[in-house]
């Protein structure tokens, strides 16, 4: 039986992670024994594991990182974790010292900690990395492994520091997946000397499963106008400011409407701030999150993205499971499953347009309509994708 470790920041709800999840949910637990390994434990979606899935225990570091400041000292003064208590007050110095984008982040904190994060105690058979960042850099520097691999799951425009810090730890992977035919377009400029090493799965959909948790999920209020859903987390990619101006412009036009979010992250505030300063308070409700967004998806009347760049984009693909139109943004890898005003429209990436585009399916029927018809009759799903996984696994 091989043994298979699997490793990601957290299973908070969000794309990768409900990718993770749907994956894990097909694999055969008689060929294989499999380990997850978190480094933020709580998220949402964990109550899905399979149950033959073994959650490793938090590694002792980052169980370090969650104290008080005041319990760390303590900890760091009387029980000789000293090493940890200055990598930790390393580690916030610098953060405070200037702000750094996600993978600058991640760079920073693997540099000053990986000292201090202790080896796999098992060695697998394959060791995968799910998610750019640390969980790449932990499979690398401090998993014991035959083979690894690495999930790579958004348009990964690396230069610079970041790129060489990078590459280093890309040379120590068997194979890099990527998710979609863009995103290894977009890895394969940065990084043109691992072409050898690519594998394209996409991130798998099992329409049962959604189709099922629609019907038990929460809905949105069945109101007398227009149900608009977006479903990001809340952070620059996702262009929650275009969503904004976008529904400022639906506002004034008098449109009768409620736009609706699902997400949580880093811009929360600023976004709250922002619906308050456009008087959208009444217009754009932020629900947060939960593990169960298909009763929401399926009760919508149009699902819209506003993301400046996605992998894939995921929640489109949830979207035209369950036979909701689409209007998203033009981003890297849209064309991997949109076909511009047949199962969606794609605008251009500003407010205006998309605007414009949600207006259109308000007001053409016609349109609208046919883009149901075109959705039910689509292919469901990507299930074939999982022989790739099992594949690429056999060797």
């Amino acid at each position: 039986m091989k043994k298979i470790l699997f490793v990601i920041d957290s299973l908070a709800c969000a794309g990768a992670e409900k990718s993770l999840i749907t994956l894990l949910s097909l694999i055969d637990y008689s060929k294989y024994e499999v380990d997850l390994q978190l480094f933020s434990y709580g998220g949402e979606l964990e109550n899905l594991l399979p149950k033959e899935v073994k959650l490793l225990e938090p590694l002792d570091y980052m169980k370090f990182t969650t104290l008080s400041l005041k319990k760390a000292i303590q900890e760091g003064i009387f029980k000789l974790k000293l090493r940890y208590l200055l990598s930790r007050l390393k580690f916030s110095f610098i953060l405070r010292k200037g702000k750094s984008d996600n993978r600058a982040k991640a760079r920073l904190f693997w540099e000053i900690n990986k000292n201090c994060i202790e080896e796999s105690e098992k060695e697998y058979d394959i060791a995968i990395a799910y998610a750019q960042g640390v969980p790449t850099f932990y499979v690398a520097d401090r998993v014991r492994a035959k083979r690894k691999f690495a999930w790579v799951n958004v348009s990964y425009q690396l230069e610079g520091i970041e790129k060489e810090y990078q590459r280093e730890k890309y040379k120590k992977f068997n194979k890099i997946v990527l998710v979609s035919d863009s995103v290894k377009d977009i890895f394969e400029e940065v990084y043109p000397e691992f072409r050898e090493k690519f594998e394209v799965i996409y991130d798998i959909n099992n329409p049962k499963i959604m189709e099922d948790m629609s019907k038990i999920g929460d809905k949105l209020p069945n109101k007398d106008e227009i149900k608009l859903l977006t479903i990001g987390r809340l952070a620059n990619q996702k262009g929650y400011d275009i969503a904004l101006e976008a529904c400022k412009i639906l506002k004034d036009k008098g449109i009768k409407f409620k736009w609706y979010a699902l997400g949580k992250g880093p811009l929360k505030e600023e976004i709250e701030q922002k619906i308050d300063e456009l008087e959208l308070k009444e217009y754009f409700i932020l629900l947060g999150v939960t593990s169960n967004p298909y009763g929401y998806i399926k009760s919508a009347d149009i699902y819209v993205q506003t993301s400046r760049f996605e992998g894939f984009g995921l929640a489109i693909a949830e979207a035209r499971i369950l036979n909701v139109p689409v209007v998203t943004t033009e981003f890297d890898a849209v064309y991997n499953q949109m076909v511009q005003r047949k199962n969606g429209i794609v605008t251009r990436m500003n407010a205006q347009s998309v605007a414009a585009g949600i207006m259109e399916l308000i007001e053409n029927k016609e349109l609208k309509n046919s883009i149901i018809e075109y959705l039910k009759n689509e292919k469901k799903g990507n299930l074939e994708e999982y022989k790739k996984f099992e594949k690429l696994i056999e060797g």
